[in-house]
């Protein structure tokens, strides 16, 4: 499983703006623009930040872009989750999974243009129909309620003794943050839901081994920027031998080709061992 750090120049404004990513799989993944200077220290514009107020369409499509109110943006793609920004001096900063900048190239009371990600200029202006509203009606996260468990069954025998191996795959509300970037170059937070695994082994009636398994407990084999968007999405039991049950867990990206696999082996004494898949 090949993860490495890399850095990729992104615009000719400025040599030290940079999206940190890393491989997985041989494939790129995207950890966000940050920048160098450090946002906290200066002043808000408060101005700029009140003439943001309000829905904004992109000028090509006239299609509803984002709303913005107080100090949250929120975005017209319903999986998006609202992201908290300031503007100071002639840059818009976004919060959340990661600290995102926009140069700012034009703002008035009806026109907001700014530099993406990829350095092309989103054009904006500001929504005079009520309408334009709706496309916002989803914007409150709802955590999905769950109520099936799966649950696989499998049945082994290891030097003449019958063992039986239970994985439960339990769908959970704890969050999971996915920053993606738009074909015009804007971070957004996708939001999806991860799963707790519960393996537990059996020789009859007698528990040999019982434990929730949660994607943190995998921090050590598996890069913490790849873990922290990643959701544990399979546990599988491969075989018993001599070193006790085998299972295989993956990780993957959500809605992406983006996974890492990573062996976990309960020995006969109970005790479970976690590593990276040689």
């Amino acid at each position: 499983m090949v993860n490495e750090k890399i850095r990729v120049s992104l615009g000719k404004t400025k040599t030290d703006d940079e999206i940190c990513g890393y491989i997985v799989n041989g494939v790129f993944f995207c950890s966000g623009n940050k920048n160098p200077d450090s946002p906290e220290q200066r002043k808000e514009d408060t101005n700029a930040k009140e003439l943001l107020q309000g829905i904004w369409l992109d000028d090509e499509t006239e299609s509803p872009l984002m709303r913005v109110e107080g100090d949250t943006i929120y975005y017209a793609d319903a999986q998006s989750a609202p992201i908290a920004f300031k503007i100071m001096r002639d840059t818009l900063y976004t919060y959340g999974n990661d600290t995102t900048y926009y140069k700012i190239d034009k703002q008035a009371e009806h026109i907001f243009w700014f530099h993406a990600i990829t350095d092309n200029i989103i054009k904006l202006h500001k929504s005079e129909d009520p309408n334009d509203s709706l496309s916002f009606a989803r914007q409150e996260l709802v955590i999905p309620t769950y109520n099936e468990v799966t649950q696989r069954d499998s049945v082994v025998t290891y030097n003449g003794t019958r063992y039986r191996a239970y994985v439960y795959i339990n769908p959970s509300k704890m969050r999971v943050i996915k920053t993606t970037y738009s074909e015009d170059g804007i971070s957004m937070d996708n939001v999806y839901y991860d799963n707790v695994m519960h393996i537990c082994v059996y020789e009859g009636k007698k528990s040999l081994f019982a434990s929730d398994v949660t994607k943190q407990m995998f921090d050590q084999v598996v890069p913490g920027d790849f873990l922290m968007q990643a959701i544990l999405s399979d546990t599988k039991f491969v075989k018993v031998d001599r070193n006790g049950f085998h299972y295989q867990a993956v990780l993957a990206i959500p809605e992406s080709s983006i996974y890492s696999i990573a062996d976990m082996e309960v020995s006969f004494e109970g005790n479970l061992t976690i590593t990276s898949t040689k």
